[in-house]
């Protein structure tokens, strides 16, 4: 055997190491895509009911979001309707309303002038 066949044995054991080397490699990233796709699986196997947990979750609690804003509403427009009827009755009355004030005033001080005594 000439140097060209030892060159040739030699060429063709590092192309043997080189495609065990590749196989080794493509075997190893087979079994890295197979591990992510069952984790991939498991994730999306219990996403999936809590994702529909949620959506039961928000849709309960905007039930009574929604009762509570029809009474603010409500509250709202009860107090609107208040302060019209007092602002229109203080608007037609202003001069009784001054003397219902100052009676209440006097009312006051003559309570606080009998406790005075009392003590």
């Amino acid at each position: 055997m000439g140097p060209g066949g030892i060159a040739t044995i030699i060429a063709s054991c590092a192309l043997m190491v080189i495609a065990i080397a590749v196989a080794y490699v493509i075997i190893r990233l087979g079994r890295l895509i197979d591990e992510a796709k069952t984790s991939l699986k498991a994730i999306t196997d219990e996403t999936a009911p809590l994702i529909d947990e949620v959506h039961t979750t928000v849709t309960l609690v905007n039930g009574p979001l929604k009762s509570i804003n029809k009474i603010t509403k409500n509250a709202e427009d009860l107090s609107d309707k208040v302060n019209e009827a007092t602002t229109a009755f203080i608007g037609k009355n202003a001069s009784a309303v001054r003397v219902a004030g100052a009676l209440i005033s006097a009312a006051s001080k003559k309570k606080a002038r009998s406790k005075k005594k009392a003590e």
